[in-house]
């Protein structure tokens, strides 16, 4: 059975990912490093505010430990934390335990190389061989002085504030600004306000309560209809939602209108340029992003690349173009000038800024483009079968071709399900192909 999916290691917790498990991946992980020659003997480990992080988090220290690596327990803190102080502290790997915007009965096991990157396919599945390898597992367990120990430390959280802090332009403050920030009971409930406040906003929190067992929980980036409600009452000039580990951001305007992600992209795409600050006039986006963004960007003279869906492989590619901008529809957005991973803090901050620099309203910047009509559905399925193998898919794609309608369709990484997207000019024609492809992929995959 593989382990790894899209992001790491996820399931539901106590189920696929239980305790037992969790102590096993955490010995082949811990393997794995070791064996490419650790230098400091030590990994970091956090959370997010899941009940079942207990859980996972103490079977985590007991394998890392057997195998001879001092653990570093930092608690409830965003994944791209995680990613910058696991380099910042200088350990051999880091880990986070989160499902991200999943609901709190789910759990996952994220790693982070040295450099606080994530880790490549070919890495995890040298950590799945080790995994599944009793004699290696046995091999590397530790005796007397050489099993490993665990500290918690719990002022960590200043160190990132300050990286939080250092992505925001010197010369301006957020003093006058009123912001209402939705932490969706996730792991960015401490350091969010922190830092907006320690900038000058003034700060209206909400879902900042976390009690194991509510994040994501009716809010967050998933439900941003909550937030635009309370923009709205409390006349905030902008609302940010973050999502359970806190590594995505939406953002609704002053008037409570959520901003699409791919108008995020482009505006911070523009803003970056306009400041100098986009390497290479490139930016890197997935599949699913759409073709209106593409259009706005070449307008602007800026070239776009597609990678395949999942933040890691976003990174992948602004490494190979060399690119320090991109993100995905989801809100995951990268600006690797500041961090290693998608961060929800991080893209909040530059909007912030452009919101100051601009001396305009966010309704007025954050659509720079047209939206090309996209239709997504999601298929659950009781079988994956390779697309390409399914008798007639061929005839299918060919029909959408002919009509000019962009597809992207993929399983799910970390479900059971089949994604549909449908992207063209005219809506009609998008709700007929729709219901052809949905009605013929159901019956493929659950006939």
């Amino acid at each position: 059975m593989r382990l790894f999916g899209t992001d790491g290691v996820r399931g539901k917790a106590g189920k696929f990912l239980n305790s037992e498990k969790a102590l096993r991946i955490a010995m082949a992980a811990g393997i794995y490093f070791k064996r490419r020659g650790g230098k400091t003997g030590r990994i970091l480990l956090g959370k997010d505010t899941r009940l079942s992080g207990y859980m996972i988090e103490t079977a985590i220290v007991s394998g890392l430990t057997a195998v001879g690596y001092d653990v570093i327990q930092i608690g409830p803190l965003p994944t791209p934390a995680i990613a910058f102080l696991t380099e910042d502290m200088r350990c051999d790997a880091g880990i986070m335990i989160s499902a991200s915007h999943n609901h709190f009965s789910d759990n996952g096991i994220k790693f982070f190389d040295s450099q606080g990157n994530k880790l490549s396919e070919k890495i995890e599945r040298e950590i799945e061989e080790i995994y599944y390898n009793d004699e290696l597992i046995s091999k590397y367990q530790q005796t007397d002085d050489k099993i490993g120990s665990s500290e918690r430390i719990d002022d960590v959280i200043g160190r990132y504030i300050v990286q939080l802090k250092h992505s925001f332009p010197k010369r301006i403050t957020l003093k006058g600004l009123r912001v209402v920030l939705d932490t969706a009971n996730g792991a960015g409930y401490k350091v969010g306000p922190t830092v907006l406040r320690e900038l000058g906003a003034e700060v209206i929190t909400i879902n900042n309560e976390p009690n194991g067992k509510n994040i994501n929980d009716n809010c967050g980036a998933l439900y941003p209809k909550n937030l635009a409600k309370e923009v709205r009452k409390f006349r905030a000039d902008i609302g940010v939602a973050l999502d359970g580990d806190a590594d995505r951001v939406v953002i609704v305007d002053e008037e409570g209108e959520p901003v699409h992600g791919d108008h995020l992209i482009g505006a911070l795409a523009k803003y970056l340029n306009d400041e100098g600050q986009l390497v290479n006039g490139c930016i890197v986006v997935t599949t699913m992003s759409n073709q209106g963004l593409e259009k706005f960007l070449n307008s602007q003279g800026l070239k776009l690349y597609r990678s395949n869906v999942g933040d890691k492989y976003v990174l992948e590619m602004m490494r190979d173009k060399r690119c320090n901008f991109g993100g995905e529809q989801s809100g995951h957005i990268v600006i690797s000038d500041f961090a290693k991973t998608g961060d929800g803090l991080i893209t909040a901050l530059q909007v912030l800024a452009y919101l100051r620099i601009s001396g305009k309203k966010a309704s007025e910047i954050l659509r720079p483009f047209k939206l090309y009509p996209q239709l997504q559905t999601n298929i659950r399925i009781s079988k994956k079968i390779p697309l390409e193998k399914i008798d007639g898919f061929a005839k299918i794609e060919k029909q959408l071709e002919k009509l000019q309608i962009r597809k992207v369709i993929r399983y799910s990484g970390t479900e059971n399900l089949l994604r549909v997207l449908l992207e063209g000019e005219d809506i009609a024609k998008l709700e007929k192909q729709m219901k052809i492809v949905v009605e013929f992929l159901n019956k493929a995959l659950n006939g």
